[in-house]
Parts: C-alpha cells; sequence; structure tokens
C-alpha cells in the first residue's frame, strides 16, 4: 500500500466521543477531518520509515494534517520526559489554537476495538481484536499518567528549556478510532458514541464459511495498512476465499486476529476481523 492510500485514510477516520470517558478533558477539535474539507499536501514529502508502527505513522499524517490548516499551527511535538535518565513519558504535541488563541496539549490516540457482548459492563466491552487492549484501559493511562505528565517537575523542566508555561496551556484529547460489531450485530446503532466510527464488523472462523463467504475475493493488509479504506487502494493483491483461507487458520493458530477485505463481484468493500477467541 502507499503512503498516500494510507494518509487519506487517516483523514476518513472520525474521533471517538463516547460519553463519560475523560469527562474533564474536551476533545480536539477535527473540524476539517469532520466536514471532509480538502487539504492540500504532497504527500510524496511526508517521511516514514517503511517499517514503522502504524501509531507513529498516525502521528506524521496528524502532524501533516495540523500543518495544511488554517487554523492550527504545531509549536512542538513528541517531547520526551525524563526523571534523571530515565523517560518517564511522552508529550504528543503542542498546538496553537489560532481562532481561539490558546496553546493546547493534544495527546493523539488511534484504535480499532471490538464490540463483545458477552462481557459485563458496556464501556468494558469494547476490546483490541487480540483482547490484550480494551477502551477503559487506554482511558485510565491518559486520565492517570498521560495527561498529569504535563504538571510534573520534570516536564515543566523540559517545557521551560523550550519556553513554554505548562499553565496557560488548555489539554485536549484527539482520539480517532475504528470500531467493529459482531456481524449478527452490525446494523446496530449506540446513543453514547460517534457511531461514524463503526466501519465494519467481526465473526469467528467457524463463521467464515464457503457457503457465506465463497463467492468474494479477500486481502489480508499488514497492521500498518488498517488505515487504509479498501475502496480507495488499487494495489491490494485479491485473492479467493480459498486462498485466503489457509493465512487466516496460520495468524490464528498463532492467537492473532487478522483485519480481512472483502471485495463482492460488484466492487463493493467490506472491512471484518476474524478472531481467534
Amino acid at each position: 500500500m502507499s503512503i498516500e492510500n494510507e494518509y487519506f485514510g487517516f483523514l476518513k477516520s472520525h474521533p471517538l466521543t463516547i460519553q463519560g470517558i475523560l469527562p474533564d478533558i474536551p476533545l480536539f477539535d477535527f473540524e476539517n477531518l469532520v466536514i471532509g474539507q480538502q487539504i492540500q499536501t504532497d504527500v510524496s514529502k511526508l517521511k516514514i520509515n517503511v517499517n514503522e508502527v502504524l501509531g507513529k505513522r498516525v502521528e506524521v499524517f496528524f502532524d501533516s494534517y495540523i500543518k495544511n490548516s488554517d487554523r492550527y499551527s504545531i509549536i512542538a511535538k513528541n517531547i520526551q520526559v525524563f526523571n534523571e535518565k530515565i523517560t518517564i513519558g511522552e508529550i504528543d504535541f503542542i498546538i496553537k489554537d489560532l481562532k481561539k488563541d490558546q496553546v493546547l496539549h493534544v495527546e493523539l490516540v488511534y484504535k480499532f476495538y471490538l464490540y463483545d457482548p458477552v462481557i459485563e459492563g458496556e464501556l468494558n466491552r469494547w476490546i483490541g481484536p487480540n483482547r490484550n487492549d480494551t477502551l477503559l484501559k487506554k482511558a485510565e493511562k491518559l486520565e492517570k499518567k498521560q495527561f498529569p505528565l504535563l504538571y510534573t517537575d520534570q516536564a515543566k523542566k523540559v517545557l521551560k528549556n523550550l519556553k513554554l508555561d505548562p499553565n496557560i496551556m488548555h489539554q485536549n484529547l484527539g482520539f480517532m478510532a475504528n470500531l467493529f460489531l459482531p456481524v449478527s450485530m452490525k446494523n446496530k446503532l449506540f446513543s453514547y458514541l460517534n457511531n461514524d466510527c463503526i466501519v465494519g464488523f467481526w465473526l469467528h472462523k467457524e463463521s467464515f464459511t464457503q457457503e457465506d463467504y465463497g463467492l468474494h475475493t479477500y486481502n489480508i493488509p499488514t497492521k500498518k495498512d488498517w488505515i487504509v479504506d479498501p475502496k480507495f487502494c488499487n494495489s491490494a493483491d485479491w485473492k479467493s476465499f480459498t486462498d485466503i483461507e489457509s493465512h487466516i487458520l496460520k495468524l490464528l493458530s498463532e492467537k492473532k486476529s487478522p483485519l480481512v477485505w472483502l471485495k463482492t463481484n460488484e466492487d463493493r468493500f467490506q472491512r471484518f476481523f476474524i478472531v481467534w477467541w
């Protein structure tokens, strides 16, 4: 996949708004992304190592988005905070909001969550594809570690060297997510979150049958390409059900839940996870 596909996948993503999650931290205003305003940029100038992980790639895309925005400008980014010689955290972005004349500390998050209805507690049900991450765990880390980092003595020392004062900053959360529902619930809507974040479904391997899925073609993107919308990717290598099934079985045996792209005969696309658990 190309960096251009990834970048525009980021631009098409939606901020995750969930009632009750970090109520004291305002959400960063992705106004241009939400209304779909075209952002002019030379994608070839984006500097990303081919092996860079998705989280770092998203930071580069966000950086480019800010630089091409009429509203925001970047003051500093990826500020490492040390206790003596040990890194205790990183401040993602310090941004100037020209519209409100404010300096913002923005923590950027980009996640993939699956809704598991068998888990007790509504917000507990949003989990990572391999069940080693949850929405609530991430919210707790943001609340107790990432946002308080700005006001530590160690951070104040670093910021002072940059001529920045944390006491006049406003903290914002830039939380973007792709959500996936069980295949039996894929038309469900939720009253407490931004339903635009729902982009696909998930199922168990035994539900991925020749009878139901045999007529379509498939691609398994690498994790760094999960951000890509398949309908804008002309370079994908599409495989038959039989060919893709063996690849899926291998990943499941390694306790990895692959993201799969589905292409119908009418050139329509869907995104879904097949889970190992």
